[in-house]
């Protein structure tokens, strides 16, 4: 009952995306590319100005980007056995690859750890925005009908000002510069909106899909590799990085939440299968309310 007191806020906002598309209608890229361009950076700046490092970034960084391009890889390897175009591959790997730490793994970890677990789930959400911004955004870009390959991609990656973010609030903590109450204030009243506003595109994107139209098998594959190989490689992980054992938990568990909304963005922005990566996104969602439960089982 306490795991679905916090699923069903999360179900909520995306209803109102949904019920909001439905009755009124929205363009959703341009909203998309309002939280991807100008919002998202806000929220990374602040978390960086505000964040302290210390050696679990580092550690907890090698996991993430290795977690991420280990299960790229296996991606890699279905497509190239099943034979899917450069589109049907990178709409795989945005559905596969990247969980859903913020607006839904770190509330679970505070149901589950208390505030003691809570500072290494926002360093993980932290990291994945990181590397969903990095790349996420190369292989959005790269499944893009609009691209010419890496070179696009590589220049989409250049183009996100989320990185620039993250680069100026560290910047700007390194060198103690200070920001005015003002200031502070301000940018709060942008970050606080970002997963929200998140959360609603991509009830609105739900709205515009139909998931009959959806490859079951592409969508049986990235339910695997999402909900089951990616928290077995995490656990492999924690089995030689230098971690507190509750850190080691967290990281099992967070590699086992549903692919991450923000990828619905990636794929809405650049044309890469947004439909597949929504449906994705629905159905892993749905399937967590059974996969999470036995990760609890098997971890805590």
């Amino acid at each position: 009952m306490q795991f679905l007191s916090i699923l069903l806020p999360i179900f909520g906002i995306f209803a109102i995306g949904y019920v909001g598309q439905k009755k009124i209608g929205f363009e959703t890229k341009n909203i998309s590319k309002m939280a991807l361009y100008l919002m998202s950076p806000v929220l990374v700046f602040r978390t960086f100005y505000t964040t302290d490092f210390n050696m679990d970034y580092l550690y907890l960084t090698i996991y993430t980007f290795a977690l991420c391009f280990f299960l790229i890889l296996i991606v890699y390897l279905l497509a190239y056995v099943q034979k899917y175009s450069m589109k049907e591959t990178c709409g795989l790997i945005l559905a596969s690859s990247f969980m859903n730490n913020g607006n839904y793994g770190t509330p679970v970890v505070l149901l589950l750890f208390g505030a003691a677990g809570l500072d290494a789930a926002i360093v993980l959400m932290v990291i994945q925005q990181i590397v969903m911004c990095t790349v996420g955004v190369y292989y959005a870009a790269k499944g893009s009908p609009e691209g010419d390959g890496i070179g696009s991609a590589l220049r989409a990656v250049k183009r996100m000002p989320i990185v620039y973010g993250g680069i100026m609030g560290a910047l700007f903590q390194l060198l103690h510069i200070p920001l005015s109450s003002a200031v502070l204030e301000a940018v709060s009243l942008v970050a606080d909106a970002v997963i929200p506003t998140i959360m609603i595109v991509l009830g609105m994107q739900l709205a515009n899909i139909s998931l009959k139209n959806m490859k079951e098998a592409r969508l049986g594959y990235s339910l695997l590799v999402k909900l089951m190989i990616s928290p077995f490689i995490a656990y492999l992980f924690t089995l030689v990085l230098p971690v507190d054992p509750m850190v080691k938990q967290i990281m099992i568990i967070m590699a086992a939440m549903p692919t991450a909304a923000n990828t619905t963005m990636y794929a809405l922005q650049y044309g890469t299968e947004p439909e597949f990566v929504s449906g994705a996104t629905l159905i892993s969602t749905l399937a967590s309310l059974v996969t999470l439960p036995i990760i609890f089982t098997l971890v805590l």
